[in-house]
């Protein structure tokens, strides 16, 4: 079951890759490289019932990864407090307010929208410290690299953010935010798999026994 849970940390991410993809298809269009992925979930978008329809698999897929790490946490608190900062994003995934399209007057749901991405990045981040710290050398490392990432494409999208509202043009930002988020989710197999392997080994050391 641990094992199976663990698995869905990896389906979630593709889940996601695949709903992006899909979501960006179905509006025809929709520019990968200049518009953000909120866009594709936006007020009205043409994407919105797509994405909606794929967020529900990933969502649950997600919450099932974060009880795998709980699960394999066992005496490892900081791995369990990355747990419970997972289970914290799950919990405000069905919550998070659109935002309008382009163009249209902003309203209280768009600043909410911008609160949530917010909170969200930071569990995103605190998450990666806590299970890096709670993990071997490489697995730090990488996590490291991941963070500089994060930091590195989370301040260009930021940089450009302000001009989605205003209906100006935003070079790029599609492509920053991808691999912003994409580190994350790119981050999330990893974690899947390095516990995995870990499980493994532990079943296989108590069977030798």
């Amino acid at each position: 079951m641990r094992s199976a849970l663990l698995v869905c940390g990896v389906l979630s991410s593709l889940v996601y890759v695949a709903a992006n993809v899909a979501a960006g298809l179905s509006w025809k269009s929709y520019s990968f490289a200049d518009q953000t992925i909120s866009e594709l979930s936006a007020i009205d978008a043409p994407s919105r019932p797509l994405w909606l329809a794929l967020s529900i698999p990933f969502g649950l897929l997600s919450l099932a990864f974060a009880a795998g790490v709980w699960w394999s946490a066992r005496g490892n608190h900081k791995l369990r407090v990355a747990a419970a900062l997972m289970f914290a994003v799950c919990v405000l995934g069905p919550f998070w307010p659109p935002m309008h399209l382009r163009g249209t007057p902003a309203t209280l749901t768009d600043t909410m929208h911008i609160v949530f991405a917010c909170v969200t990045s930071v569990l995103f981040l605190l998450t990666i410290i806590f299970a890096a710290t709670a993990l071997g050398r490489w697995f730090r490392n990488y996590s490291i690299a991941t963070l500089a990432a994060l930091v590195l494409f989370g301040f260009a999208t930021f940089l450009q953010a302000p001009a989605v509202g205003r209906n100006e043009p935003t070079p790029w930002i599609g492509v920053y935010e991808r691999l912003n988020v994409g580190a994350y989710m790119l981050w999330v197999a990893v974690l899947a798999i390095v516990l995995l392997r870990e499980s493994s080994a532990a079943t296989g050391g108590c069977r030798a026994r």
